[in-house]
């Protein structure tokens, strides 16, 4: 079984905070991943770009990061995987959705997918659209039918 922790920083928990946490157990047993536990952290643009000085060097707020860890344990005779974190500022997925013309939900979906693969280990080295990670990413954004943002 997949665990999900959500929580928020510098924004009020968003009020869809649970259907976000069954969207990344939808993706991540998609993906055969087994005994994950995950967290998603929704941020504003201050903390996010506070993250990416921090840990890439890069003084601007990006839309989503994934911070892998990679642990196993063993928990009452079951191994689980603590893959790692991701965080996601609102208000820049805001802004992408308006940017790329598509709703707020499905921008969300995708930066989720987007984490949980590179949780998985996979990485790109551009945006470009035939990227193998992105093409997998857009593959489960279609067949994964759930709506997190109900409006």
């Amino acid at each position: 079984m997949n665990r999900v922790e959500v929580n928020s920083e510098n924004i009020p928990a968003p009020d869809w905070a649970e259907a976000a946490a069954t969207f990344v157990t939808a993706v991540c047993d998609t993906l055969k991943c087994e005994n994950w536990d995950t967290s998603v952290l929704f941020c504003s643009d201050k903390f996010m770009q506070e993250l990416n000085r921090r840990f890439r060097n890069k003084d601007e707020t990006t839309d989503i990061l994934s911070f892998s860890i990679g642990e196993t344990t063993n928990e009452d005779g079951i191994e689980r995987y603590t893959s790692g974190d991701i965080a996601i500022s609102l208000e820049t997925l805001k802004t992408n959705s308006r940017i790329f013309n598509v709703d707020e939900d499905e921008e969300l979906r995708r930066l989720l997918i987007h984490g949980i693969l590179h949780l998985k280990g996979m990485d790109h080295v551009s945006n470009a659209p035939e990227e193998e990670m992105l093409l997998l990413q857009e593959k489960l954004l279609s067949e994964i039918k759930y709506r997190i943002i109900d409006r």
